[in-house]
Formats: structure tokens, sequence, C-alpha cells
């Protein structure tokens, strides 16, 4: 099995939301790449890169924080995509 650790991106911010509802959201960070770089650093060779704010208005509105993690040094991450 393998596990991939999730960063959930909305306003450019890593968040979880409680039972999906957007206005019920916890704040775990306001550096992606920096968040990624935290799971790298702890043994993810992958991780799962959800754009809140795009599942919910179609659109990439997280597209810089994307391109942060994945560029970001000793962060090759892995990103995919889901639509809902």
């Amino acid at each position: 099995m393998r596990v991939w650790p999730a960063i959930d991106l909305r306003g450019g911010k890593c968040v979880r939301l409680k039972q999906g509802d957007y206005s019920r959201e916890t704040v775990y960070g306001d550096d992606p790449a920096a968040m990624a770089r935290q799971w790298v650093g702890q043994g993810a060779r992958c991780l799962h890169l959800v754009d809140l704010d795009g599942a919910r208005d179609g659109s990439t509105a997280n597209i810089e924080a994307v391109e942060a993690i994945v560029t970001a040094p000793a962060s090759s991450a892995a990103a995919s995509a889901t639509r809902t």
C-alpha cells in the first residue's frame, strides 16, 4: 500500500475542510512549497495536491501554489487532480 500525503489548497494556503464545508476550514500553513518540503523531508515520494477553489469554481485558482510546489528544491512531487 502507498500513502500519499495530501495538500489541500484554498486561497494559496494549505487547509482542511470539515466535512467538505468551505465555511469550516482549518489553515495549516500559508506556504504550500514549505509544506511539500516538509512532507518530502519526512519520506513522502509523492504528494496529492487538491485545488479546492478550482474544484468548486472550475478554474485553476491555485496554479501559482502548485507551480511553487513542483518547482521547489527537494520537492519532486507528483500532482494529481480529480474533479467531482
